[in-house]
């Protein structure tokens, strides 16, 4: 942890990111959180966005920057700035309402060089822990590089719900470990089921080498429940899912196309979503 020049216990190591006058830098931002949202600026500079999680997009201008747990986003910054020192901070987006979060704010500092350093960095504002409207701009600017044709013919269709759940506490946990309600833990699930990691062998590695009893094929390819997926009046037995170690298989070259359905299980909230290795349209 590093929350940087505001925290006397972290200021003397806060991050200091050297700069010369006129140079663009590329800035890969990494939100390295387990579950929150997070804003991210640079004071007084403008943030160029050309890609996000290893693809190229339409490049745009923001001052801000939105990332979800995990997410990644490649940013051209140049110092075309009076020569001074800079804050770069980031701190939490709210977007489960019901869910405890960290409010520190972390900080570096973009230096230019020749600039004294022990002169205060210019300050800057963040926007408000629970501002939607700034998220939701910025996510309306992510357009492909270029005109994409979709596949017109589908092989498979998915629904995935995705939401929150509950999960009971450990015996040999400590309370604060357990932050859900009721001293439960708070966990993730997709059409009610709460993935287990193998703890000998890889997905892929059971896969290739035809290992038994790593994974189970039988991943629901819609939700097993049907209910009011954004309402207030969910059954308290959704709020625990099952846990399991399923995957659903799909035949090489397959052309599917995937619901994504938030839900309001415990509490409503953001969920990135990205696929590793692959392209997908919106």
């Amino acid at each position: 942890c590093q929350p940087g020049d505001l925290y006397n216990c972290s200021n003397k190591e806060t991050v200091v990111v050297p700069v010369n006058s006129g140079e663009t830098s590329l800035l890969r931002v990494i939100n390295a959180a387990l579950n929150q949202p997070l804003f991210f600026t640079v004071a007084n500079h403008k943030l160029t966005v050309v890609g996000a999680d290893a693809s190229y997009l339409k490049p745009f201008t923001t001052k801000v920057l939105m990332l979800g747990p995990g997410q990644t986003t490649d940013v051209l910054l140049t110092a075309d700035q009076p020569p001074k020192r800079y804050y770069i901070a980031a701190r939490a987006y709210q977007s489960a309402q019901n869910a405890p979060f960290d409010n520190t704010t972390t900080t570096a500092i973009l230096h230019y060089r020749n600039t004294t350093k022990s002169s205060p960095p210019v300050t800057l504002s963040l926007p408000a822990f629970n501002d939607t409207n700034t998220v939701t701009s910025f996510s309306r600017k992510f357009k492909s590089l270029r005109n994409v044709v979709g596949p017109k013919t589908i092989d498979e269709n998915l629904f995935f719900t995705i939401g929150l759940g509950l999960d009971n506490c450990p015996k040999n946990f400590p309370k604060n470990r357990c932050q859900g309600l009721n001293g439960t833990r708070f966990t993730a699930s997709m059409n009610n089921v709460s993935f287990v990691l193998p703890s000998n062998f890889s997905l892929l590695q059971a896969h290739s080498n035809g290992i038994p009893g790593v994974f189970a094929t039988d991943f629901p390819a819609k939700p097993p429940v049907k209910f009011d997926y954004t309402g207030n009046n969910i059954s308290r037995g959704l709020f625990q899912p099952v846990k399991g170690t399923k995957l659903y298989k799909l035949k090489y070259g397959t052309r599917v196309q995937i619901v994504l359905q938030d839900t309001n299980i415990v509490t409503s909230e953001n969920h990135p979503i990205h696929l590793h290795g692959y392209e997908f349209y919106i």
